[in-house]
């Protein structure tokens, strides 16, 4: 499955980011490690929902 998942900063609410995964919970481990240059900042993050689309070109669209 292609995960879309829109997260929120836990200290700086107002800071959103949607991305894409194969991989939920290690994606969101990642960037609470910083090791996203966009999201390292504002961390720690939590998932605010995500939607599963068995298509990554699917995932891709509704993404953008």
């Amino acid at each position: 499955m292609h995960y879309v998942y829109p997260i929120k900063s836990i200290p700086h609410p107002d800071q959103r980011y949607i991305g894409i995964t194969s991989d939920l919970k290690g994606r969101l481990k990642a960037h609470n490690q910083g090791q996203s240059h966009h999201t390292a900042k504002y961390k720690p993050w939590t998932v605010v929902t995500y939607l599963a689309f068995s298509e990554e070109s699917k995932a891709v669209e509704f993404e953008t």
